[in-house]
């Protein structure tokens, strides 16, 4: 048995010239003259020509066999072609191997909207260089993320996603049959992290999968993503978490900076920069301050800021500050959850905050509040019965240390730092509203 030459990728031809190799790939695209046949051959490092003069021999038969995204190997000589616009070289094949013959016509080309290549996102996928170049990107980022936290001391912990009952108000959940109850998805790890701190593992953190049951038909909404969640214990104040957040997040865009950076610019035409610390931080009530003299004005007076006040928020900052960042702290305890802990002598705010990116929320953080009796009075100010919530605050009945933390979603903060339109193309396959397939 005759065995091919090791693969080479399309990337490192130029190092295999005047030499015999085999690639392997998909039929780009098909020129077949009536002297010469031309087939562009993609992997997922880039393309390579493969030229054929006509000789009426059997290897001509197979290459006017070959369809578009057909899956096949092709042993040649790598020469050199400097009149070729892919790398300036081209392969003269010996033989070819056509494993996979693709159907015609494709369901999807260039012209094919959102929807329908949603419905064919593998194809969309290998047909494009910027969605290979999206996951190789979030390899590095999650990677770098990883490293900095487990670099700090940080445990990572994998939290149930089935709960027995619906987290903190039980809004935006999906219940599902569980046996012969029911079940709910988990929408946040976040009462799992404070029992671990609970526990005695001082920092964790988490990457996995989170569920919202929004009717949000946004840019930047999905009903499932991936969390990245991040809790520490024996903390002083909420300062030291978001210095853990800024540190974190430098850390990884630095890695995404020196492994990718000259390819998102040539793919996206974005410069990712490292952000300088520490990132700006104003408090909500500066905040409002600043966008109303610039004329923000919500509707009914909202005590948060809307997608136009965060935009605008960070033109301000850009101007101000020079920074693509900014954390909003201290917002009012009216719209933050039960558990934030409350400065002392101002029980109308919290110590949590919201990190913004070029005026997109990508985090929500806070200083949790960790003395049972407090919770007890501050659930009950919000009308939350203690009952659905035992378990949660029996965590805190038998000492519990004062602890903070964050949440971010690891699509939005790719779709930032990439120039994505959508969130539909951070990841692999979205789920929305209306989309449950592929």
């Amino acid at each position: 048995m005759i065995h091919p030459a090791p693969r080479v990728l399309a990337t490192d031809l130029p190092a295999h010239l005047d030499r015999p190799v085999s690639v392997s790939g998909w039929v780009h695209a098909l020129r077949l003259m009536s002297a010469m046949q031309f087939v562009v051959l993609r992997d997922h490092t880039g393309q390579v020509q493969i030229t054929h003069r006509r000789d009426g021999g059997p290897l001509e038969a197979l290459l006017d066999s070959l369809t578009p995204e057909s899956a096949v190997r092709i042993t040649g000589r790598v020469v050199a072609a400097p009149q070729v616009k892919l790398g300036g070289l081209e392969l003269v094949p010996e033989s070819v191997e056509v494993l996979s013959l693709a159907e015609t016509p494709l369901p999807i080309d260039d012209r094919t909207g959102p929807e329908r290549r949603a419905d064919w996102r593998f194809l969309d996928v290998r047909r494009r260089a910027a969605a290979g170049l999206v996951f190789a990107v979030q390899t590095t980022f999650e990677q770098a993320l990883r490293e900095y936290a487990m670099g700090q001391g940080c445990t990572e912990m994998h939290t149930p996603k089935l709960m027995g009952t619906a987290s903190e108000s039980g809004a935006e959940v999906f219940e599902l049959k569980y046996f012969d109850r029911s079940a709910y998805l988990a929408q946040s790890p976040q009462f799992y992290k404070q029992m671990a701190v609970a526990a005695g593992v001082d920092r964790v953190f988490e990457i996995g999968p989170v569920f919202r049951a929004e009717p949000s038909f946004t840019s930047r909404h999905m009903t499932e993503f991936t969390g990245l969640d991040v809790e520490l214990s024996w903390i002083d104040d909420v300062e030291e978490v978001m210095a853990f957040e800024e540190r974190m997040l430098a850390h990884a865009i630095g890695k995404v900076v020196e492994v990718h950076g000259e390819r998102i610019w040539e793919v996206f035409g974005v410069e990712p920069v490292v952000p300088q610390l520490p990132f700006p931080r104003l408090t909500m009530a500066e905040a409002q301050s600043v966008l109303r003299a610039e004329g923000w004005d919500p509707e009914g007076g909202k005590q948060d800021l809307d997608p136009e006040g965060e935009r605008r928020l960070a033109a301000h900052v850009r101007e101000r500050f020079g920074h693509e960042f900014v954390f909003v702290t201290h917002y009012p305890a009216a719209i933050r959850p039960f558990y934030h802990k409350r400065p002392e002598g101002r029980p109308d705010l919290t110590l949590s905050f919201d990190l913004l990116w070029q005026g997109l929320e990508v985090t929500t953080g806070a200083q949790r509040e960790h003395r049972s009796q407090v919770l007890l009075a501050q659930a009950a100010e919000k009308g939350m019965s203690a009952e659905p919530m035992r378990e949660y605050l029996d965590v805190f009945r038998f000492g519990c240390p004062p602890h903070g933390g964050f949440g971010a979603g690891l699509a939005r903060l790719l779709m930032v730092l990439l120039g994505l339109d959508s969130i539909r193309d951070a990841v692999f396959l979205f789920r929305g509203p209306h989309r449950l397939t592929p």
